[in-house]
């Protein structure tokens, strides 16, 4: 089975990109190479379950098991001594990622209370984009009843592209909604 979103990049986006960006080679078009989902921990410091929850939580979102941070330096005004716990991250490739962002789109987005769109301004200049999310219950897999806490987490896509303005035209196509 092919995700939805896979098949309208190939079938729609990657035609749609080469015309508009005025690119000489379909295999010049940039793509999306993964997302990284990334959910830091702070209050892991004082109660060490609480890792379990994200790690829960974070594999219902993505469908994948998270691995677990560590902290690599003791920081003592942190009360943070090194190895400690202090958050989770997964990384998607292929059809699982597809799945995701389609899901990201279509369905987590418009569900955020008073959602005007995302700011285009998370480029890092190589063509890769962030974001963050202040709540996980936008996703309709995490049991609202089972949340201890609302957490935020960081979204990264991770982009085979020569610019931010490409990087950008393919997520809009994709249908990423951006603040006007």
């Amino acid at each position: 089975m092919i995700p939805r979103l896979k098949e309208k990049y190939k079938k729609e986006v990657v035609a749609k990109l080469v015309k508009s960006l005025a690119l000489s080679n379909v295999m010049e078009c940039p793509r999306i190479e993964k997302v990284v989902i990334n959910m830091g921990l702070g209050d892991a410091v004082q109660n060490i379950k609480v890792v379990d929850a994200a790690v829960a939580e974070l594999q219902a979102i993505s469908g994948q098991k998270p691995v677990v941070t560590k902290a690599k330096k003791a920081i003592a005004s942190f009360k943070l001594r090194k190895g400690l716990p202090i958050g989770a991250m997964v990384t998607l490739r292929g059809n699982h990622m597809f799945e995701f962002l389609d899901r990201l789109f279509s369905v987590a987005l418009p569900r955020v209370r008073d959602f005007k769109g995302i700011s285009a301004k998370g480029f890092d200049g190589r063509g890769n984009f962030t974001f963050g999310i202040k709540e996980q219950i936008i996703f309709p897999e995490v049991n609202y009843d089972r949340v201890d806490k609302i957490r935020g987490m960081n979204i990264t896509i991770v982009m085979k592209s020569k610019q931010d303005a490409h990087s950008l035209e393919l997520l809009k196509s994709l249908g990423l909604p951006f603040r006007v």
